[in-house]
């Protein structure tokens, strides 16, 4: 990815029932069209009152496999016997359109995109006040008690990352999330990195 790219990529990351992509999906629709919302690929099954190419672009196994066979995928990861990843071509049309991308993507995708776009990312960490919090919040998605013990040990495990990651949100309050999500956008736009430090100094010295 050349330089010159003026979009910039916000990675939310963090457990399930942690109210990420609400959050997210909340600032990118108040940031009307400067913002998109990137929809991740997955082989898991659909989830009830989720719908295809809005949630997530829904495929088979052998698709999926074709897919990282011809290099469709900028990341993507298998977790839990399904595979997750983030397409390459719709990312690099919003990043040459200078477009805030939302990326809601796991530890293992942040570290990859960090790894192929140093500049262009800022990642944040969204996690409930208390592991009791997500517990409540999981039965109130009517998720069985199976499921919550895995999500609440997947959990504890992403936790451990919380440190490669520039800010943290602790959900307790929608808008307040909402509100700081909001502030560290402002921020990743005014990042030094971002800037063609040549023709900066240029401009600067009127030589442009």
């Amino acid at each position: 990815m050349e330089s010159e790219k003026k979009g910039v990529l916000i990675v939310i990351s963090g457990p399930s029932g942690s109210g990420k992509t609400s959050v997210s999906r909340e600032v990118c629709r108040r940031l009307g069209e400067r913002a998109y919302f990137s929809v991740s690929t997955t082989t898991r099954p659909k989830r009830k009152g989720e719908r295809d190419r809005i949630d997530y672009f829904f495929v088979s196994k052998e698709e999926f496999r074709r897919g990282i066979e011809n290099g469709e995928f900028l990341e993507w990861a298998e977790v839990h016997g399904n595979y997750y990843g983030t397409g390459k071509i719709q990312i690099e049309k919003q990043l040459e359109e200078g477009k805030i991308i939302f990326l809601d993507i796991d530890v293992q995708g942040h570290r990859n995109l960090k790894k192929l776009f140093p500049r262009e990312v800022t990642s944040v960490f969204v996690t409930t006040p208390s592991r009791e919090v997500l517990i409540e919040r999981l039965r109130q998605r009517g998720e069985s008690e199976e499921v919550i013990a895995q999500r609440v040990r997947n959990a504890e495990e992403e936790l451990k990352a919380v440190g490669e990651y520039e800010f943290l949100i602790i959900n307790d309050q929608f808008e307040e999330s909402v509100r700081r999500l909001l502030e560290i956008v402002d921020i990743s736009l005014l990042k030094v990195e971002r800037l063609e430090i040549p023709h900066f100094l240029k401009e600067w010295k009127g030589e442009v």
